[in-house]
């Protein structure tokens, strides 16, 4: 709801939006460990044969059921659900089944990984699609337009696997200039500063050109229609220079909604990671969750999943402060 422009920035009414918001999260996340829990019952792989290995094939019925009764793995999906939301209160995640470690230390090795690669190419994606799509607006039909807007599509229809297997042929393979994956050279075990510059190259680049062609495009438009509204022709009536009206003007207001696209871009910044995680072999959390899923691991599943639905709610909610703070016209007591 949009009302009088505020004096300053509404520092209390942001922090009660952002309460209201974080209770609002509590059942939605409790919902979605639910649906993990019954998804993961439905699933044929049983998690105690998973646990068990080849030994399981040769386990009498009464051992495999001991089995299940120490993995707490027993009674029906709703109680298992219900074991494991109670001791996540507590701050105990349960023990990965697939991977025998507790998920807490499972989750803390690898989401630092992950977050690192998000943010650096969500980054680069933002500031890239920024620059790209203003250079484009000022010139609209010009051979940059026609670059930056025909190369946003295609980056669009290309699939960030796809986008991830064509870099390591090229860069890897045929110039040698970067590494394929990993964190580390081949018989290296320490990360250093240049080692893991040179191993975050390739990752980063290609999630970031998975994100890039959406703030190309919407910046783009914004800024183009910006140049049209009565305040940028008024700043040009004034005299002064087309830099000033460009930047100052046309690029404050075209933004606005960009930041909008912040947060509906995070559930696909978190597959588009997960599948550029896999091509690079990054110790990130993608490849728990893939082993949780095929063994039907619930507890590890159910906190990655925990993660991801909290990254897309905290996304959706960094996106309407920024909004509140750059539009002096909106209420966030009325969002």
């Amino acid at each position: 709801m949009r009302t009088a422009l505020r004096a300053g920035p509404p520092w209390a009414p942001l922090a009660r939006l952002a309460g209201r918001r974080a209770l609002a999260a509590v059942p939605v996340l409790a919902a979605v460990t639910l649906g993990v829990f019954a998804l993961a019952a439905a699933s044929p792989f049983d998690p105690v044969r998973q646990y068990a290995g080849s030994a399981g094939l040769r386990a009498s019925q009464d051992t495999l059921d001991q089995l299940r009764e120490n993995l707490a793995l027993d009674g029906p999906f709703t109680e298992q659900w219900w074991r494991w939301l109670t001791s996540a209160a507590t701050g105990d995640l349960g023990q990965s089944v697939s991977l025998r470690q507790p998920v807490a230390q499972v989750v803390g090795e690898r989401l630092g990984w992950s977050v690192l690669l998000c943010a650096l190419a969500f980054a680069a994606a933002v500031v890239l699609g920024t620059v790209l799509g203003t250079a484009a607006a000022r010139r609209r039909g010009g051979w940059l337009d026609r670059c930056v807007t025909g190369g946003s599509y295609v980056l669009q229809a290309a699939p960030p696997f796809w986008l991830g297997l064509l870099s390591v042929w090229l860069f890897a393979l045929q110039f040698g200039v970067l590494p394929a994956g990993g964190l580390t050279d081949s018989g290296e075990d320490t990360v250093t500063a240049a080692s893991l510059a040179r191993h975050l190259a390739l990752p980063v680049a290609v999630l970031a050109l998975s994100q890039l062609p959406w703030f190309a495009l919407y910046v783009r438009q914004g800024v183009a229609d910006a140049l049209h509204e009565d305040p940028v022709r008024g700043a040009r009536a004034r005299g002064l220079r087309e830099r000033t009206v460009l930047l100052g003007h046309a690029l404050r207001s075209g933004l606005l909604p960009v930041l909008t696209l912040v947060g509906t871009r995070i559930p696909e910044l978190i597959t588009g990671a997960l599948l550029v995680e896999t091509v690079f072999s990054w110790p990130g959390i993608a490849s728990a969750t893939v082993r949780a899923a095929t063994a039907a691991d619930f507890p590890l599943l159910a906190a990655v999943t925990v993660l991801a639905t909290a990254a897309v709610l905290a996304g959706n909610l960094l996106a309407d402060l920024l909004y509140v703070l750059a539009d002096p016209r909106i209420d966030p007591e009325e969002m």
